[in-house]
């Protein structure tokens, strides 16, 4: 009997082992996960005001249940310690799937995949404020500051803001995605010492896996709780909680494979699956450029010899000894100026000499 209770032991010990956690194993909070389907767009949304002072900005984004794609509200939180700022996560394609990498706090803001969050990280870094010895200080250009914050705020208007044009896609690489590739200080920020989401972070998505209103397939893309001052917590649940139904989960088609953690500790990782072997990629498209080209350009020479035949020969009919046809029309024109000039006008003067007439009775005056 005590052998066959013993085995009775070991074999609801092995069950028990196999059963997910219904909180943890349905989220993607610090596991990698890999899905068949792209993630929504990145809603635009007002971000709420800061509720105190030192409140680190976590930006909204989609993450993933066995029910499918839902909206973890963007909201203010606390860094687990001074000087420390929230690289967010992000959705990377990877070789037909995409794949979640988790988000992180460090010293400096890593690489995010180029996903344009809004209110301060635009793709590149996080402009939206800085710490100051212990007390982190806001850009008013970008967050909205309320009152009673004293010095503890800047205004630089020399940053990139959110607007209308701005690019919405959710995911880096793949047929749509983004195409951003991490810089060499992003690639070192993120091999350098850095800490995971911290307890009200990780309650905070769980409470917004729990609302079945955050689902993407009950929301039709448009959540209706954007962003939120605070954590969410069992005290401080989205306006409209409704709980998941078990209808709710999405068909085996779309279902997500849990794979190892792509958390980005590592960066290379993290630009792996966004960016497999470039050069491998490329040769496809590029397959020894030489021998397309030849068919292309069968010998010049020959093409252009049939439309190219002896030009002068054109020529010679058009142009038949031009001045053969100008001769008949010049024949000796002094010719006919002669016959309009008579000689030895002089002739018709002599008549005009005749001796005056003797007047009747001169003879006789004489005689006298």
């Amino acid at each position: 009997m005590k052998g066959i209770s013993i085995l009775r032991l070991l074999v609801v010990a092995m069950v028990v082992a196999v059963i997910p956690l219904p909180a943890m194993a349905q989220i993607s909070i610090g596991i990698g996960i890999n899905v068949g389907y792209a993630p929504p767009a990145i809603p635009v949304y007002q971000q709420p005001y800061v509720p105190q002072p030192n409140y680190v900005w976590m930006p909204g984004y989609w993450a993933w249940s066995y029910e499918g794609y839902y909206w973890v509200p963007g909201t203010w939180t606390y860094a687990p310690q001074p000087g420390y700022l929230w690289t967010p996560g992000y959705w990377g394609w990877n070789a037909g799937n995409y794949a979640w990498n988790q988000g992180y706090w460090g010293t400096s803001v890593g690489y995010y995949g180029g996903v344009n969050y809004g209110a301060g990280y635009y793709g590149n870094g996080y402009v939206g404020g800085q710490w100051s010895g212990n007390n982190f200080r806001y850009n008013s250009y970008v967050t909205r500051v309320g009152a009673g914050f004293g010095g503890n705020t800047y205004v630089n208007r020399n940053v990139y803001v959110n607007n209308a044009t701005a690019s919405t896609v959710s995911y880096n690489g793949g047929p749509s995605g983004l195409q951003a590739r991490p810089t060499q200080y992003q690639l070192a920020v993120g091999r350098s010492h850095h800490l995971g989401m911290t307890a009200a972070q990780q309650q905070h998505v769980q409470v917004a896996a729990q609302d079945r209103n955050l689902l993407a397939s009950v929301n039709h893309n448009r959540p209706p709780v954007l962003a939120v001052a605070r954590p969410l917590a069992t005290s401080n649940r989205p306006a409209g909680f409704a709980a998941v139904r078990t209808s709710d989960r999405v068909s085996a088609k779309t279902q997500a494979s849990h794979s190892a953690p792509l958390a980005y500790h590592a960066p290379a990782a993290h630009a792996a699956p966004a960016y497999h072997a470039p050069a491998a990629h490329a040769a496809p498209a590029y397959r020894a450029p030489a021998a397309h080209a030849a068919p292309a350009y069968h010998a010049p020479a020959a093409h252009a010899a049939p439309a190219y035949r002896a030009p002068a020969a054109h020529a010679v009919p058009a142009y038949r000894a031009p001045a053969a046809h100008a001769a008949p029309a010049y024949r000796a024109p002094a010719a006919h100026a002669a016959p309009a000039y008579h000689h030895a006008p002089a002739a018709h003067a002599a008549p005009a000499a005749h001796a005056a007439p003797a007047h009747p009775g001169d003879d006789k005056h004489e005689q006298r």
